[in-house]
Protein backbone atom coordinates (compact mmCIF):
# COMPACT_ATOMS: atom_id res chain seq x y z
CA UNK A 1 0.00 0.00 0.00
CA UNK A 2 1.41 3.40 -0.92
CA UNK A 3 2.81 5.39 1.93
CA UNK A 4 0.83 8.48 2.94
CA UNK A 5 2.50 11.86 3.26
CA UNK A 6 1.87 14.14 6.22
CA UNK A 7 -0.62 16.28 4.24
CA UNK A 8 -2.58 13.23 3.12
CA UNK A 9 -1.33 13.02 -0.46
CA UNK A 10 0.05 9.84 -1.99
CA UNK A 11 3.80 9.54 -1.78
CA UNK A 12 5.46 10.17 -5.07
CA UNK A 13 2.80 12.70 -6.03
CA UNK A 14 3.37 16.40 -5.95
CA UNK A 15 1.84 19.69 -6.94
CA UNK A 16 1.66 18.77 -10.65
CA UNK A 17 -0.19 15.52 -9.98
CA UNK A 18 -2.48 17.22 -7.48
CA UNK A 19 -3.33 19.90 -10.07
CA UNK A 20 -4.10 17.25 -12.70
CA UNK A 21 -6.33 15.45 -10.23
CA UNK A 22 -8.15 18.71 -9.54
CA UNK A 23 -8.85 19.15 -13.27
CA UNK A 24 -10.35 15.68 -13.40
CA UNK A 25 -12.81 16.49 -10.64
CA UNK A 26 -16.35 17.40 -11.69
CA UNK A 27 -16.09 20.81 -10.04
CA UNK A 28 -12.68 21.68 -11.51
CA UNK A 29 -12.30 23.97 -14.51
CA UNK A 30 -10.95 22.45 -17.71
CA UNK A 31 -8.52 24.19 -20.04
CA UNK A 32 -11.31 25.37 -22.38
CA UNK A 33 -13.31 26.96 -19.58
CA UNK A 34 -10.19 28.58 -18.14
CA UNK A 35 -9.25 29.91 -21.60
CA UNK A 36 -12.71 31.42 -22.13
CA UNK A 37 -12.78 32.86 -18.63
CA UNK A 38 -9.35 34.40 -19.02
CA UNK A 39 -10.09 35.95 -22.43
CA UNK A 40 -13.77 36.79 -21.99
CA UNK A 41 -13.26 40.32 -23.32
CA UNK A 42 -11.96 38.98 -26.64
CA UNK A 43 -15.00 36.72 -26.98
CA UNK A 44 -17.26 39.68 -26.16
CA UNK A 45 -15.66 41.82 -28.85
CA UNK A 46 -15.80 39.16 -31.55
CA UNK A 47 -19.30 37.93 -30.72
CA UNK A 48 -21.13 40.57 -32.86
CA UNK A 49 -18.93 39.74 -35.86
CA UNK A 50 -19.50 36.02 -35.41
CA UNK A 51 -23.27 36.49 -35.10
CA UNK A 52 -23.48 38.74 -38.17
CA UNK A 53 -21.32 36.31 -40.17
CA UNK A 54 -23.51 33.36 -39.20
CA UNK A 55 -26.65 35.28 -40.18
CA UNK A 56 -25.39 36.76 -43.45
CA UNK A 57 -23.10 33.94 -44.59
CA UNK A 58 -23.78 30.80 -42.59
CA UNK A 59 -27.56 30.64 -42.97
CA UNK A 60 -27.64 31.38 -46.74
CA UNK A 61 -24.93 28.78 -47.27
CA UNK A 62 -26.80 26.11 -45.32
CA UNK A 63 -30.03 27.07 -47.08
CA UNK A 64 -28.30 26.84 -50.45
CA UNK A 65 -27.00 23.35 -49.66
CA UNK A 66 -30.52 22.31 -48.66
CA UNK A 67 -32.12 23.72 -51.83
CA UNK A 68 -29.51 22.05 -54.03
CA UNK A 69 -30.61 18.69 -52.68
CA UNK A 70 -34.32 19.27 -53.42
CA UNK A 71 -36.56 19.88 -56.43
CA UNK A 72 -37.29 23.50 -55.45
CA UNK A 73 -38.64 25.24 -58.55
CA UNK A 74 -41.39 27.78 -59.07
CA UNK A 75 -43.85 24.96 -59.63
CA UNK A 76 -42.87 23.24 -56.38
CA UNK A 77 -42.69 26.11 -53.89
CA UNK A 78 -45.66 27.42 -52.00
CA UNK A 79 -47.44 30.48 -53.38
CA UNK A 80 -50.85 32.08 -53.27
CA UNK A 81 -53.10 32.28 -56.34
CA UNK A 82 -56.29 34.15 -55.61
CA UNK A 83 -57.74 32.62 -52.47
CA UNK A 84 -55.99 29.28 -52.97
CA UNK A 85 -52.71 28.54 -51.23
CA UNK A 86 -50.54 25.99 -53.02
CA UNK A 87 -48.33 24.19 -50.49
CA UNK A 88 -44.59 23.90 -51.01
CA UNK A 89 -43.07 20.55 -51.95
CA UNK A 90 -39.33 20.48 -51.37
CA UNK A 91 -38.77 16.83 -52.19
CA UNK A 92 -35.32 15.43 -51.53
CA UNK A 93 -33.55 14.36 -54.73
CA UNK A 94 -30.02 13.78 -53.44
CA UNK A 95 -27.22 14.62 -55.85
CA UNK A 96 -29.47 14.59 -58.90
CA UNK A 97 -29.11 18.34 -59.42
CA UNK A 98 -25.31 18.11 -59.30
CA UNK A 99 -25.10 15.27 -61.82
CA UNK A 100 -27.54 17.08 -64.10
CA UNK A 101 -25.51 20.31 -63.91
CA UNK A 102 -22.18 18.61 -64.57
CA UNK A 103 -23.67 16.77 -67.55
CA UNK A 104 -25.28 19.93 -68.92
CA UNK A 105 -23.40 21.29 -71.99
CA UNK A 106 -24.48 24.80 -70.97
CA UNK A 107 -22.71 24.46 -67.62
CA UNK A 108 -19.52 23.18 -69.23
CA UNK A 109 -19.53 25.92 -71.87
CA UNK A 110 -20.18 28.59 -69.24
CA UNK A 111 -17.42 27.17 -67.05
CA UNK A 112 -14.96 27.30 -69.95
CA UNK A 113 -15.74 30.95 -70.70
CA UNK A 114 -15.62 31.83 -66.99
CA UNK A 115 -12.15 30.31 -66.63
CA UNK A 116 -10.93 32.07 -69.78
CA UNK A 117 -12.47 35.37 -68.66
CA UNK A 118 -10.83 35.06 -65.24
CA UNK A 119 -7.40 34.10 -66.59
CA UNK A 120 -7.28 36.93 -69.15
CA UNK A 121 -8.56 39.58 -66.75
CA UNK A 122 -6.29 38.65 -63.85
CA UNK A 123 -3.24 38.44 -66.14
CA UNK A 124 -3.96 41.91 -67.52
CA UNK A 125 -4.78 43.22 -64.05
CA UNK A 126 -1.44 42.17 -62.65
CA UNK A 127 0.63 42.96 -65.75
CA UNK A 128 -0.72 46.48 -66.22
CA UNK A 129 -0.80 47.10 -62.47
CA UNK A 130 2.85 46.07 -62.18
CA UNK A 131 3.87 48.35 -65.04
CA UNK A 132 2.02 51.36 -63.65
CA UNK A 133 3.35 50.70 -60.14
CA UNK A 134 6.94 50.64 -61.41
CA UNK A 135 6.37 53.97 -63.19
CA UNK A 136 4.81 55.59 -60.12
CA UNK A 137 7.58 54.26 -57.87
CA UNK A 138 10.13 56.38 -59.70
CA UNK A 139 10.74 60.13 -59.23
CA UNK A 140 8.14 61.76 -61.46
CA UNK A 141 6.61 65.22 -61.70
CA UNK A 142 2.95 65.36 -60.62
CA UNK A 143 3.25 61.81 -59.33
CA UNK A 144 0.55 62.37 -56.69
CA UNK A 145 -1.82 63.65 -59.36
CA UNK A 146 -1.22 60.59 -61.51
CA UNK A 147 -1.85 58.31 -58.56
CA UNK A 148 -5.20 59.92 -57.82
CA UNK A 149 -6.14 59.81 -61.51
CA UNK A 150 -5.32 56.12 -61.81
CA UNK A 151 -7.21 55.23 -58.63
CA UNK A 152 -10.45 56.85 -59.81
CA UNK A 153 -11.76 53.74 -61.64
CA UNK A 154 -11.51 51.81 -58.39
CA UNK A 155 -13.10 54.61 -56.35
CA UNK A 156 -16.20 54.80 -58.56
CA UNK A 157 -18.83 52.14 -57.68
CA UNK A 158 -18.73 49.21 -60.07
CA UNK A 159 -22.36 49.51 -61.13
CA UNK A 160 -21.88 53.19 -62.04
CA UNK A 161 -18.82 52.34 -64.13
CA UNK A 162 -20.72 49.50 -65.81
CA UNK A 163 -23.55 51.84 -66.84
CA UNK A 164 -21.04 54.39 -68.17
CA UNK A 165 -19.27 51.78 -70.24
CA UNK A 166 -22.58 50.44 -71.55
CA UNK A 167 -23.33 53.92 -72.85
CA UNK A 168 -19.83 54.19 -74.34
CA UNK A 169 -20.34 50.88 -76.17
CA UNK A 170 -23.82 51.79 -77.42
CA UNK A 171 -24.15 51.11 -81.15
CA UNK A 172 -26.22 54.25 -81.84
CA UNK A 173 -25.25 56.76 -79.16
CA UNK A 174 -21.88 55.47 -77.95
CA UNK A 175 -18.76 57.62 -77.83
CA UNK A 176 -16.62 54.99 -79.51
CA UNK A 177 -18.81 54.68 -82.59
CA UNK A 178 -19.15 58.46 -82.76
CA UNK A 179 -15.36 58.72 -82.89
CA UNK A 180 -15.18 56.00 -85.55
CA UNK A 181 -17.82 57.76 -87.66
CA UNK A 182 -15.97 61.06 -87.30
CA UNK A 183 -12.83 59.34 -88.60
CA UNK A 184 -14.73 57.90 -91.55
CA UNK A 185 -14.71 54.34 -90.20
CA UNK A 186 -17.72 52.03 -89.90
CA UNK A 187 -19.43 51.60 -86.54
CA UNK A 188 -18.80 48.47 -84.51
CA UNK A 189 -21.53 46.39 -82.83
CA UNK A 190 -19.69 46.29 -79.52
CA UNK A 191 -22.41 44.50 -77.57
CA UNK A 192 -24.25 42.71 -80.38
CA UNK A 193 -21.51 40.41 -81.66
CA UNK A 194 -20.53 37.54 -79.29
CA UNK A 195 -16.76 37.80 -79.86
CA UNK A 196 -16.69 41.60 -79.66
CA UNK A 197 -18.96 41.57 -76.60
CA UNK A 198 -16.52 39.29 -74.78
CA UNK A 199 -13.66 41.64 -75.58
CA UNK A 200 -15.78 44.58 -74.41
CA UNK A 201 -16.54 43.11 -70.97
CA UNK A 202 -12.88 42.17 -70.55
CA UNK A 203 -11.91 45.79 -71.26
CA UNK A 204 -14.40 47.04 -68.67
CA UNK A 205 -13.25 44.61 -66.00
CA UNK A 206 -9.58 45.36 -66.64
CA UNK A 207 -10.30 49.07 -66.34
CA UNK A 208 -11.96 48.41 -62.97
CA UNK A 209 -9.36 45.99 -61.59
CA UNK A 210 -6.02 47.55 -62.54
CA UNK A 211 -6.06 50.29 -59.83
CA UNK A 212 -6.27 47.75 -56.99
CA UNK A 213 -3.38 45.74 -58.39
CA UNK A 214 -1.38 48.92 -58.97
CA UNK A 215 -1.78 50.09 -55.36
CA UNK A 216 -0.99 46.68 -53.91
CA UNK A 217 2.10 46.21 -56.07
CA UNK A 218 3.22 49.79 -55.39
CA UNK A 219 3.16 49.06 -51.67
CA UNK A 220 5.21 45.92 -52.29
CA UNK A 221 7.77 47.84 -54.36
CA UNK A 222 8.22 50.42 -51.62
CA UNK A 223 8.87 47.62 -49.11
CA UNK A 224 11.87 46.32 -51.08
CA UNK A 225 15.11 47.75 -49.58
CA UNK A 226 16.79 50.22 -51.90
CA UNK A 227 20.21 48.90 -50.84
CA UNK A 228 19.58 45.78 -52.90
CA UNK A 229 19.28 47.80 -56.09
CA UNK A 230 22.34 49.87 -55.22
CA UNK A 231 24.44 46.77 -54.58
CA UNK A 232 23.23 45.17 -57.81
CA UNK A 233 24.09 48.32 -59.78
CA UNK A 234 27.58 48.38 -58.31
CA UNK A 235 27.99 44.74 -59.36
CA UNK A 236 27.06 45.67 -62.92
CA UNK A 237 23.54 44.19 -63.04
CA UNK A 238 21.41 45.37 -65.94
CA UNK A 239 17.89 46.80 -65.38
CA UNK A 240 16.37 43.53 -66.55
CA UNK A 241 18.53 41.55 -64.11
CA UNK A 242 17.55 43.85 -61.25
CA UNK A 243 13.90 43.42 -62.17
CA UNK A 244 14.17 39.64 -62.46
CA UNK A 245 16.30 38.88 -59.41
CA UNK A 246 15.22 41.65 -57.00
CA UNK A 247 11.85 43.12 -57.96
CA UNK A 248 9.95 39.95 -58.83
CA UNK A 249 11.15 37.92 -55.81
CA UNK A 250 10.48 40.89 -53.54
CA UNK A 251 6.91 41.13 -54.81
CA UNK A 252 6.05 37.46 -54.35
CA UNK A 253 4.40 37.85 -50.90
CA UNK A 254 2.16 40.63 -52.22
CA UNK A 255 1.58 39.06 -55.62
CA UNK A 256 0.54 35.70 -54.20
CA UNK A 257 -2.23 37.35 -52.18
CA UNK A 258 -3.56 39.87 -54.71
CA UNK A 259 -3.60 37.33 -57.54
CA UNK A 260 -5.71 34.96 -55.45
CA UNK A 261 -8.08 37.77 -54.43
CA UNK A 262 -8.29 39.00 -58.01
CA UNK A 263 -9.09 35.49 -59.22
CA UNK A 264 -11.94 35.08 -56.74
CA UNK A 265 -13.36 38.55 -57.44
CA UNK A 266 -13.16 38.17 -61.22
CA UNK A 267 -14.60 34.65 -61.17
CA UNK A 268 -17.65 36.10 -59.38
CA UNK A 269 -17.74 39.50 -61.15
CA UNK A 270 -21.50 39.81 -61.45
CA UNK A 271 -21.89 43.56 -62.00
CA UNK A 272 -19.83 43.91 -65.20
CA UNK A 273 -21.47 41.03 -67.06
CA UNK A 274 -25.00 41.69 -65.87
CA UNK A 275 -25.02 45.47 -66.35
CA UNK A 276 -22.91 45.81 -69.50
CA UNK A 277 -24.17 42.95 -71.68
CA UNK A 278 -26.82 41.22 -69.56
CA UNK A 279 -25.05 37.99 -70.46
CA UNK A 280 -25.75 38.53 -74.14
CA UNK A 281 -25.92 38.49 -76.98
CA UNK A 282 -27.86 35.33 -76.21
CA UNK A 283 -25.85 33.68 -73.45
CA UNK A 284 -22.41 34.23 -74.99
CA UNK A 285 -21.01 36.34 -72.13
CA UNK A 286 -22.77 34.59 -69.25
CA UNK A 287 -20.42 33.46 -66.49
CA UNK A 288 -21.32 30.97 -63.79
CA UNK A 289 -22.58 33.49 -61.25
CA UNK A 290 -24.79 35.40 -63.70
CA UNK A 291 -26.22 32.15 -65.02
CA UNK A 292 -27.03 31.07 -61.47
CA UNK A 293 -28.91 34.35 -61.05
CA UNK A 294 -30.74 33.79 -64.34
CA UNK A 295 -31.90 30.33 -63.24
CA UNK A 296 -33.39 31.66 -60.02
CA UNK A 297 -34.96 34.94 -61.12
CA UNK A 298 -35.91 34.70 -64.81
CA UNK A 299 -38.31 32.39 -66.62
CA UNK A 300 -39.12 29.28 -64.63
CA UNK A 301 -37.68 29.92 -61.18
CA UNK A 302 -35.27 27.02 -60.77
CA UNK A 303 -34.11 27.66 -57.21
CA UNK A 304 -32.63 24.20 -56.84
CA UNK A 305 -30.60 24.56 -60.03
CA UNK A 306 -29.41 28.03 -59.03
CA UNK A 307 -28.32 26.79 -55.61
CA UNK A 308 -26.53 23.87 -57.26
CA UNK A 309 -24.59 26.20 -59.55
CA UNK A 310 -23.71 28.37 -56.55
CA UNK A 311 -22.38 25.41 -54.58
CA UNK A 312 -20.39 24.24 -57.61
CA UNK A 313 -18.85 27.72 -57.85
CA UNK A 314 -17.87 27.47 -54.19
CA UNK A 315 -16.32 24.03 -54.70
CA UNK A 316 -14.39 25.16 -57.79
CA UNK A 317 -12.97 28.23 -56.05
CA UNK A 318 -12.11 26.19 -52.95
CA UNK A 319 -10.25 23.64 -55.08
CA UNK A 320 -8.42 26.42 -56.90
CA UNK A 321 -7.41 27.98 -53.59
CA UNK A 322 -6.09 24.68 -52.22
CA UNK A 323 -4.07 24.01 -55.38
CA UNK A 324 -2.75 27.57 -55.37
CA UNK A 325 -1.62 27.35 -51.74
CA UNK A 326 0.11 24.03 -52.34
CA UNK A 327 1.94 25.57 -55.28
CA UNK A 328 3.04 28.44 -53.03
CA UNK A 329 4.31 26.00 -50.40
CA UNK A 330 6.56 24.37 -52.98
CA UNK A 331 8.17 27.75 -53.68
CA UNK A 332 8.41 28.68 -50.00
CA UNK A 333 5.77 31.40 -50.22
CA UNK A 334 3.02 29.82 -48.10
CA UNK A 335 0.78 32.15 -46.14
Amino acid sequence: MAAQAVDGTVAGGGPARDQAALHRRPGGQGPVRRFIGRHWYAWALTAPVVIVTLVLVGYPLVRGVYLSLTDATEANVGRTIGMNVIPSTYEFVGLKNYTAALADPEFLATLGWTVLWTAVCVTLHYGLGLGLAILLNRPLRFRSFYRVLLVLPWAVPAFVSAFIWRYIFSAKYGVLNAMLNAAGLPAVAWLDDPAVAKISVIVVNVWLGVPFMMLAVLGGLQAIPGELYEAASMDGATPWQRFRYITLPGLRPVASTVVLLGTIWTFNQFAVIFLVTGGGPGTSTQILVTNAYRLAFTGIRDYAGSATWGLLILLILSAMTVIYRRALRRTGEAW
